[in-house]
């Protein structure tokens, strides 16, 4: 009988260890660079512009680091501030203080850590570049047809 505990035992050592070893070579984390490509995903870029209309953007969100997204639905504006990029901290609170219905380059951005609720840094907004979807040459096509 303890021979067959043993084998039990060495067998779910051998095991763990196998679970152990797959974990570490999880895929890893996407780079915020990685992260942002893959929320631009089959849109191109247009001509930067220095405002944005802010009615239309119904979300925003920050990639650590690098840039801040603001949705307006057909259209993600990307602005990659002009200074204080490294700040950035998805975890944190974004709080604009925007004069009229636009948000421009000249406008600062404060980050408020979402944890304990204190103002934690800022940053200086740069141009918002316009990504919309890439336009399918198939479809002039079918409706020319």
């Amino acid at each position: 009988m303890p021979k067959k505990i043993s084998t039990f035992a060495l067998a779910l050592a051998a095991g763990s260890l196998l679970v152990a070893g797959a974990s570490a070579q999880a895929k890893p984390r996407p780079t915020p660079e990685e992260r942002l490509a893959k929320t631009l995903e089959g849109r191109v870029a247009g001509k930067p512009v220095d405002c944005i209309y802010l009615p239309r953007v119904t979300s925003s969100y920050i990639v650590d680091k690098t840039a801040i997204v603001y949705d307006a639905g057909s259209t993600i504006w990307v602005n990659r501030p002009a200074s204080g990029a490294a700040a950035l901290d998805d975890n944190d609170i974004m709080l604009t203080t925007p004069f009229g219905a636009q948000l421009c380059n000249v406008d600062i951005v404060r980050l408020i850590d979402r944890n304990a609720g204190f103002w934690r840094s800022s940053v200086s907004l740069g141009q918002f570049v316009p990504y919309t979807k890439a336009p399918n040459p198939g479809a002039k096509d079918e409706k020319a047809g």
